[in-house]
């Protein structure tokens, strides 16, 4: 099962304040933990907001908003994809995490975790797109 840990943004995260050399290093470890129990899929920190852009589409017209975006603590700032074998497992790493290494910037430090869908989950998938998705996880 996979799941996505996200870590929310915060004043520091969207000026693109640097984390520190401390942070840094107690995040690199918690990294490596993960890479070593096969746990780790992806993950990495998000430039700003102001270094980006939505992207929607508003009565059959698409509209391009650049960055920055108000609401810091309904930004990404960062996440991880974790493979595991329940939910449960998941929780376990996310309550490892070096919570005073992130964001929070006067508030509670917090992740939200959410399971990926697999195309397993859709019984009415057709055919062409179940291989297209193994042909996807076979190149990584």
């Amino acid at each position: 099962m996979r799941f996505m840990v996200i870590v929310k943004a915060d004043k520091r995260t969207e000026a693109g304040t640097l984390p520190s050399v401390k942070d840094l290093e107690v995040m690199g470890r918690f990294n490596e933990e993960l890479v070593k129990a096969g746990a780790l899929v992806d993950g990495a920190g998000l430039q700003p907001t102001s270094k980006g852009a939505r992207i929607a589409n508003r009565g059959g017209k698409l509209q391009v908003t650049d960055g920055p975006f108000a609401e810091t603590k309904e930004i990404i700032a960062g996440y991880w994809i974790l493979d595991v074998a329940s939910k449960a497992e998941a929780i376990e790493w996310c309550k490892r995490v070096p919570f005073d290494c992130l964001p929070h910037d006067g508030r509670d430090a917090e992740l939200e975790l959410r399971q990926v869908y697999d195309v397993a989950d859709f019984p009415n998938a057709p055919q062409s797109v179940v291989e297209r998705e193994e042909r996807f996880k076979a190149k990584k």
